[in-house]
């Protein structure tokens, strides 16, 4: 197998249902698919992983068959972190440069941003991103980036993303354990954001609502920044529990069930209907009865949603409205559900296709999986052109000592 190359990238998405992998190569800033490969998750327990030995296998199978695919070692990776461990904080800091005026430069950016996440954090949590929400030169609001422009107060508000260390170290030590080094992390919901979300939304105001088998995570944009993220312990595998419960059925079946005869509508179901479940024997029953199931449990959602929105103080600037992906976004019925309770307009947020990729891919239940690689992708473009812009300075500073 040829060593790793160093324009590939590889990123996982290690939920509590299926681990998810995929390798893409960059030329010239583009993407191209290489391979994925999705496997059954082992060891994880509500979206935390539960047995460190099973899960590290789970992974490792997913990135030997991508490595299997691709024909390059995959040494390191990007993950994705989700979960209710993941929770934010909104904060402002303040830089004074005296009476006079003087032309803001990054250093000045990077003092107000230190200052900013300097906020008293409880013990054992990890900082996932710090983003900037907006910067106020001397008053002026809404400025996204004051490098050259000219004042003497400059402010940023910064909208901090946090995990418990306890659960990032181990979803590290797992992939770690499976012989690949964790080379960053990514909150899936901002993940997701990257796959699905148009600049138009970000800048009307929207609510991405990523549902996955035992969480949901949500971010909102605003005016193109990050308003709020939050991390719901709702999923689509409490909905398969519900029908698992109320009708008797095996875990297997149940999401059988959901999947082919599912609704969060009750009056979208006829009231004369009957379907059959092929159990240890047929058994016929009444379609409504999934329905009736299933509603309490998407309105149970979309509340906490809604009381996490309105908790961060942004339920009334969704402008563009609520996209809902992952799995769980395949129910029919919940975009009714979620326009009742949040009063805006929703659509199912289908992941963008990366080059040669195939169309299977381009699935809700992906959106993480494929945002992670445009994230990662992002990133790195911006390194690279942090470290021209550096080496551009030192080089006119030698010239000039010359």
């Amino acid at each position: 197998m040829n060593q790793r190359q160093s324009n590939l990238i590889v990123v996982l998405d290690a939920g509590s249902s299926f681990i998810r992998a995929l390798a893409a190569d960059v030329n010239e800033g583009a993407l191209r698919y290489r391979g994925h490969a999705i496997v059954e998750a082992a060891g994880m327990r509500k979206s935390l992983i539960a047995e460190l030995a099973p899960a590290a296998r789970a992974i490792k199978s997913a990135c030997d068959r991508v490595e299997q695919i691709v024909h390059v070692n995959v040494d390191e990776c990007v993950v994705g972190v989700g979960g209710a461990n993941v929770a934010s904080v909104n904060t402002t800091a303040a830089v004074h440069f005296g009476a006079r005026m003087r032309e803001i430069a990054n250093e000045d950016v990077s003092l107000a941003i230190e200052r900013a996440r300097s906020v008293p954090m409880p013990a054992g949590r990890e900082i996932l991103h710090l983003l900037t929400r907006q910067f106020v030169l001397d008053q002026q609001p809404g400025i996204h980036d004051p490098v050259g422009m000219v004042g003497n107060r400059l402010e940023v508000d910064l909208h901090i993303s946090t995990c418990s260390a306890s659960a990032l170290q181990s979803i590290v030590t797992c992939v770690n354990r499976a012989g690949i080094e964790v080379e960053d992390t990514a909150f899936e919901a901002l993940a997701a954001a990257e796959a699905t979300l148009t600049a138009d939304e970000r800048e009307l105001g929207v609510c991405l609502l990523d549902i996955g088998a035992h969480s949901s995570e949500l971010v909102v944009f605003f005016e193109g920044a990050v308003a709020h993220t939050a991390s719901i312990p709702f999923g689509g595998q409490h909905f398969t529990n519900d029908l698992a419960v109320m009708l008797e059925l095996p875990i297997a079946l149940a999401e059988q069930v959901k999947l082919q005869f599912g609704n969060a509508v009750v009056t979208a179901i006829p009231q004369l209907a009957e379907i059959e479940i092929q159990a240890s024997r047929p058994v016929q029953i009444r379609h409504r009865r999934i329905a009736e199931i299933l509603e309490p449990r998407a309105w149970e959602l979309m509340e906490a949603v809604r009381d996490s929105l309105r908790d961060g103080g942004v339920l009334e600037a969704l402008g563009a409205g609520c996209v809902v992906t992952g799995g769980g976004a395949m129910l029919p019925g919940l975009l009714e559900v979620a326009e009742s309770i949040l009063h805006v307009r929703s659509r199912i947020g289908q992941p963008v296709s990366i080059s040669r990729m195939p169309l299977e891919l381009a699935h809700p239940a992906n959106a993480v999986l494929i945002g992670l690689m445009l994230y990662s992708n992002r990133k790195r473009r911006m390194r690279s052109a942090e470290t021209a812009s550096l080496r551009s300075r030192l080089r006119s500073l030698f010239a000039a000592s010359a």
